[in-house]
């Protein structure tokens, strides 16, 4: 496993600090120009003492890397589109606005009510797709009772009544087609019209989830057509087509009981693509690209073959391949799968992997003739716009936006590690060191648990949990890729569904005894630390680490599978993870032996519980149950509740206060 460079830092460089991290440009890549010759990007600066963040947009030519500003109203812009002439589209404040690259002022294009969002022209700009909400069930009272305005009620008789870090009122995303004339629209049409059913998906779900058809006829949404109780069991979202001309709708994905994703077609128009998992219920099966090819009618898993998982996915110029991202090997990286000419040959689609190195590929933006231009990180970088050049195989940086900040920043020595689980699997760890990292000293450690469970531990570069902030504070971080991590095969993914206290933790176990063979760790400074299904394996190691760790910080940890199975909200993830409810014997062991609450007898160690009051995903009794059981048993432990946070961080401020308690907290106890 390659390393990164050790630099010796500078008088002037320092260790990473919480404000420094929160001040850096977060940068977003909007597109490419019609020519390929500039690279639209957005930089975001968050403002820590107004709590909000500004985002405006820029032009980077590609020849000779001259950067333009090309936005500075306040507010945030994201770029609709652009076009030959060099005029680009682009939303600020809910509004569409066009300026042209080469110059001139920005016009606002449209003044609708309520603003637009997750905007989609068709190819002839001739109409526009949009997505709005709809009410459509009276749930709150102030609409089930017009007589009571001041009333503050909900009334629900199904599940989905509430979802992420919010009560249902009622209201369905929809999406929307009208017609556009020089920023005028026409009567909107809703193509879900008294359908209680979302696109785009909820809650996260944006205009990646519906698209135009190449000859602007139709539109194709992702749609989950399910409601209440059998909405919140299953992950059976479907991609319809909408015929503009008739209203009817059909159901391209019939049959496929998993997720049916990102809707795209090639760039001639006679295939369409889409990411498809199996499992309907399994939120984290392997993701496939399948394409349909309309002239043979014929249906083709480009994937299938391969043991991995696919992220995002951009077709080639030339129709030929699809390039697609993936965890690999606590990274992600570039592939390419030839799409076949003719679908009726027997042979299975080359898949090529195209990109190799100590980063992670976070999305393709678009391509020229010599590479990709990709947005990337690394634990010590932040997103930047890179260029990946084929026949070199290297990312050349596009954007330089926190090249100045990470100048005065001291770097920290990441490398790879394996060593042997207990059941003689390879097991994966990334090792981030302290500033100036000298091996004849001790140093503090901490055993970083990731949550998903599904979820890689890449070279990624989080706002919180960030592994070079951490070490930076003079920690040792040990990230283990441990079971149920895609990068490592669809087994090794798979095998901690119905297993959560079982291999994983002793992977946790395995990982943090290996490190501590080492002289510069300090065997009486061990701490675990960690969100969602790593608070939970907090909790969990709480339990059974017999002596190992001095300190425990869990963040929206689950500590009792029983009262969180009755008040989690996506009861597919439960079902498929858990096995099912606690009243079915056949879980027994998920609500036992793999069951936090029933260690808490062994429980001795001081422990920080951090818990958000929106977040649904993991309850607050979660986190309030584990407090108070430590304080009746006489450990020294804290509890950080943020009313306004849900399953994270998201305000700058509270952001703040979070690193603040993290570290003060292993001042404490470390």
């Amino acid at each position: 496993m390659k390393t990164n460079k050790s630099v010796e830092s500078s008088d002037s460089q320092r260790p990473l600090s919480p404000q420094q991290l929160w001040e850096l440009g977060r940068v977003s890549a909007e597109g490419l120009s019609a020519d390929g010759k500039t690279l639209i990007y957005g930089v975001s600066n968050f403002n820590l003492d107004e709590n909000k963040s500004e985002k405006n947009l820029f032009l980077l030519s590609l020849s000779d890397k001259k950067v333009t500003q090309f936005t500075q109203d306040a507010g945030s812009e994201s770029v609709i589109r652009i076009d030959a002439n060099g005029d680009i589209i682009y939303t600020l404040k809910g509004q569409l606005y066009v300026k042209n690259a080469n110059g001139g002022e920005a016009k606002q294009l449209t003044n609708v009510e309520g603003g637009l969002e997750n905007v989609k022209f068709s190819p002839d700009g001739k109409h526009i797709l949009f997505s709005k909400a709809v009410l459509l069930k009276k749930y709150h009272s102030v609409d089930k009772y017009a007589d009571l305005p001041k009333s503050n009620v909900f009334v629900y008789d199904n599940l989905d009544y509430r979802h992420w870090d919010s009560f249902n009122h009622g209201k369905f995303n929809h999406p929307f087609i009208a017609s556009y004339t020089e920023g005028q629209l026409g009567e909107a049409i809703d193509l879900l019209k008294d359908e209680p059913f979302y696109s785009p998906q909820a809650p996260f779900g944006g205009a990646e989830d519906f698209t135009w058809t190449p000859d602007g006829k139709a539109v194709l949404y992702v749609s989950k057509k399910k409601f209440g109780n059998e909405y919140a069991v299953s992950t059976n979202t479907d991609i319809y087509r909408y015929e503009i001309a008739t209203g009817k709708t059909t159901n391209l994905t019939e049959g496929m009981l998993g997720y049916d994703t990102n809707p795209t077609y090639s760039p001639d128009g006679n295939r369409l693509s889409w990411l498809s998992m199996k499992t309907d219920g399994f939120e984290a099966d392997k993701n496939d690209i399948i394409v349909f090819d309309k002239s043979s009618t014929q249906r083709l898993n480009l994937t299938s073959h391969w043991d991995g998982t696919v992220g995002s996915f951009k077709w080639s110029k030339d129709n030929r391949k699809i390039y697609f991202t993936a965890a690999v090997k606590g990274t992600v990286q570039l592939f390419a799968v030839a799409v076949p000419s003719n679908f009726n040959l027997k042979s299975l689609p080359i898949i090529e992997q195209i990109s190799e190195g100590q980063f992670d590929i976070t999305g393709i933006v678009g391509e020229t003739k010599d590479g990709l231009v990709v947005t990337s990180t690394s634990m010590t970088r932040a997103t930047e716009v890179y260029f990946y050049d084929f026949k070199s195989k290297n990312r050349s940086p596009l954007t330089t936006v926190n090249d100045k900040a990470y100048a005065g920043i001291i770097e920290n020595k990441v490398e790879g590690r394996f060593t042997k689980a207990t059941d003689g699997q390879d097991l994966f760890s990334w090792i981030i060191y302290p500033p100036n990292f000298d091996p004849t000293k001790k140093y503090p450690t901490l055993l970083y648990c990731q949550g998903g469970p599904q979820s890689a531990v890449t070279q990624t570069y989080s706002l919180r949990w960030n592994m070079q902030l951490i070490a930076s504070q003079g920690y040792i971080v040990v990230a283990v890729n441990r079971r149920g991590m895609p990068g490592w095969g669809v087994k090794w993914n798979a095998d901690i569904s119905k297993d959560w206290g079982g291999q994983a933790i002793q992977d946790y176990l395995s990982a943090i005894d290996d490190i501590s063979k080492e002289s510069y760790v300090d065997k009486d400074r061990r701490g675990a630390v960690g969100a969602s299904y790593g608070g939970y394996s907090v909790f969990m190691l709480a339990g059974v680490h017999e002596g190992r760790f001095k300190s425990f910080i869990s963040h929206c940890g689950l500590f009792d599978m029983t009262s969180w199975y009755g008040t989690t909200e996506e009861l597919f993830f439960a079902n498929h993870d858990l096995g099912g409810a606690y009243w079915d014997s056949a879980n027994k062991k998920t609500y036992t032996d793999f069951n936090p609450i029933t260690h808490i007898d062994k429980w001795n160690t001081p422990i920080l519980i951090f818990q958000g009051g929106k977040d649904y995903r993991v309850p607050i009794e979660q986190g309030l149950e584990a407090f108070q059981a430590a304080q009746l048993k006489g450990i020294k432990s804290r509890l950080v509740y943020l009313p306004d946070e849900n399953h994270h961080v998201l305000s700058g401020q509270n952001a703040q206060v979070w690193q603040r308690e993290f570290f003060t907290w292993l001042s404490e106890t470390l």
